[in-house]
């Protein structure tokens, strides 16, 4: 399927949808910071509700959602240098795992407001 047939907004809609049931399955069910079940994982519920809060205040508009996604980057990038900082998930979760892990879904997250910003573009 061509992107232009599925567009730009239909596919960082799917970009994001995939990013956050990953961080959900990652933070609960693998657990980032520490091992399995480590409480610290429930810091990344701050993510999904920002993100929530941003896309239904913004109507879920391409710039709204653009927005949404690089403060869920912000956040994401909050949490791992505060789990770094306070030593939250050691032994099992290093500063380097920690960094990568999280820097991980910054990366998804911009790169899925790219092309929310591309969507606002084509549609203006």
């Amino acid at each position: 399927m061509e992107l232009k047939k599925f567009g730009w907004y239909s596919a960082a809609i799917s970009l994001t949808v995939l990013t956050l049931l990953l961080l959900v399955w990652f933070s609960l069910g693998v657990g980032i910071i520490g091992g399995d079940g480590d409480i610290a994982n429930l810091l990344y519920a701050a993510v999904l509700v920002v993100t929530a809060v941003v896309a239904v205040r913004g109507r879920f508009q391409p710039q709204a959602m653009m927005w949404a996604l690089i403060s869920a980057a912000l956040v994401q990038a909050l949490i791992a240098l505060l789990a770094v900082y306070t030593g939250l998930g050691l032994p099992h979760s290093g500063p380097a795992e920690l960094i990568l892990l999280n820097g991980f879904f910054v990366l998804l997250y911009l790169g899925a407001a790219m092309m929310f910003r591309r969507a606002n573009k084509e549609s203006a």
